[in-house]
């Protein structure tokens, strides 16, 4: 792998050469279309991104991607700010490592995002390496991402019945009015315009009787530190689905907001992905990507949209943090259930108009592509959620909360495992309230890891099994209480117990192996994503 590395150093150090000043493109103006100053357009004839379409050298190297839609004149409306979305007006300048951004906001106080197409990813590099060959290949490998794919995705998501942005995709000139202060960030380039699904405001009658709309980390707190706030595990997994579906291998949790349901004193959380900017993705037909993107190296995760999905564990990468948190109570059956659902809803005809919604243009160049291997993935989708279930299944994490709960795990005498977790109630005339439950099998799943947190937790293990599954118990920071009286054939203990010294009281069996320490860390959990 080392050897293969170093190649791809080599190869990119002697073709691209130092980081250029100049490398994007001057005007986002096609050909020699010339504006008079001060007046108005409705549409303009722009290209996305011209600088893009190399030559066959070039592209032997470095991948066609999608260059030629980059470089392809396409006629889009002019932003008029005082029109669009009854009138908005700049609000807070934002966007990520890559992606030029500005939140807008109309007269009602909705918000709307306003992103610039192309990329400049030079940021993610340490300040050290930006003046280096690297920003070149990074600025380049842009080209691999549809610049108007949102448009595709929106239609589709209707389809899907899975929430969604109405993107629309603007030339925004040089004097444009109303964003004077920014006016050199946000000149004579294309952009995509679309809701801002964040807070109360941005509800819409789609959402029904949701409450509000929270970001991951929001919706991640609340999880983490008090009862009753679990997330819509069915709607999570066809979303993921039509992630794939998609080509979109970039769903981590910033990818995502959630819609509040209120249900006296439960709240589920529903998702609303956003940011579709990797959707049709096309990197390994390059020398130097294929190379990058093999299972041994290290952009394994950039997958093709091609019409097979051979190997799903790419797509999974970037989501493993949430997807960890949010599909770790699905069943086969439940993910099934979804594919087929899916299945049916991207009819034929569904995916046909949603891939019509490129401008026609661009839709000549990768139209008829993207109709076919969407209509081939499909048809995949109930082998999609086999492999995802297999993958998510293997090694399974069921935290807790910072408040009391009680795990019950059942060994079965057939090698099964069931998992429930008991929300207990401050008010001791409460019952418990089961918040998870699950039965894992031996042939699937090769570990459990149960976390308590916060709150004094008691974990107890029953049942006698020939085969048994691996079960972690990790207490959490208060003093809790694990009974173990489960029993499984064979040498090696199949549960273990991690805490400190004086955090844990242990009533052990021929199962139980306990390591305790003085160091608090041993218990430490992630509830970000670090």
């Amino acid at each position: 792998m080392l050897k293969y590395l170093l190649f791809l150093f080599l190869v990119g150090a002697l073709l691209t050469g130092c980081a250029k000043k100049n490398y994007f493109q001057e005007t986002a103006l096609a050909g020699n279309v010339v504006r008079t100053p001060g007046a108005t357009y409705d549409s303009a004839l722009v290209v996305a991104g011209k600088q893009y379409d190399k030559g066959w050298w070039h592209r032997l190297w470095w991948g066609k991607h999608y260059r030629k839609v980059w470089a392809q004149p396409v006629t889009l409306p002019v932003l008029d700010l005082a029109k669009t979305h009854g009138g908005l007006t700049p609000d807070e300048l934002g966007g990520g490592f890559q992606t030029t951004s500005l939140t807008l906001k109309n007269k009602d106080g909705r918000q709307y995002a306003l992103r610039s197409v192309d990329k400049n990813p030079a940021d993610i590099l340490p300040k050290g390496l930006r003046n280096t060959f690297l920003t070149n290949i990074l600025r380049d490998q842009t080209s691999a991402a549809h610049p108007f794919g949102a448009a595709v995705v929106s239609s589709l998501a209707i389809g899907a019945k899975i929430p969604h942005s109405h993107p629309i995709y603007f030339y925004v000139p040089k004097d444009v009015k109303g964003l004077v202060e920014n006016v050199s960030e946000f000149s004579d380039r294309v952009f995509l315009l679309e809701e801002k699904f964040e807070g109360k405001e941005s509800l819409t009658d789609y959402f029904g009787k949701a409450k509000n709309l929270v970001s991951s980390e929001e919706f991640l707190e609340n999880r983490f530190t008090q009862h009753g706030h679990l997330p819509d595990q069915n709607a999570f997994a066809k979303a993921r689905l039509f992630d794939v579906l998609i080509g979109d291998w970039d769903r981590h949790q910033g990818q995502w907001q959630w819609a509040v349901y209120e249900n006296g004193d439960k709240y589920t959380y529903a998702p609303v992905p956003k940011d579709r900017d990797q959707a049709f993705f096309k990197f390994s037909d390059g020398i130097v990507p294929w190379l990058a993107s093999r299972s041994w190296a290290p952009l394994s995760k950039m997958k093709t949209f091609k019409p097979g999905v051979s190997n799903v564990k790419g797509y999974l990468q970037n989501a493993h943090f949430i997807d960890n948190q949010c599909l770790n109570e699905m069943t086969l059956e439940q993910w099934q259930t979804q594919a087929k659902q899916l299945q049916s809803q991207l009819t034929d005809a569904v995916i046909e108009k949603a891939v019509s919604e490129l401008p026609l243009a661009v839709y000549n160049l990768t139209g008829e592509e993207i109709t076919s291997n969407l209509k081939s993935r499909r048809d995949q989708l109930p082998q999609i959620a086999e492999q995802m279930y297999a993958l998510y299944a293997q090694h399974v994490l069921v935290p807790g909360t910072d408040q009391v709960e009680e795990f019950v795990v059942e060994r079965q005498e057939d090698g099964k495992t069931k998992v429930q977790v008991f929300q207990v109630p401050e008010d001791d005339k409460k019952k418990p309230v089961l918040s998870y439950e699950r039965t894992f099998l031996p042939q699937e799943t090769k570990s459990i890891t149960l976390h308590g947190l916060g709150g004094k937790d008691n974990f107890k293990l029953t049942g006698k099994a020939r085969k048994g599954i691996l079960v972690n118990i990790y207490g959490g920071v208060a003093e809790d209480e694990v009974k173990d009286e489960s029993s499984v054939s064979g040498a090696s203990k199949k549960t273990r117990v991690y805490d400190t010294r004086i955090g844990i009281e242990v009533e052990g069996g021929k199962e139980t192996k306990v390591k305790k320490t003085r160091d608090v860390s041993i218990h430490a959990f992630d509830r970000e994503g670090l």
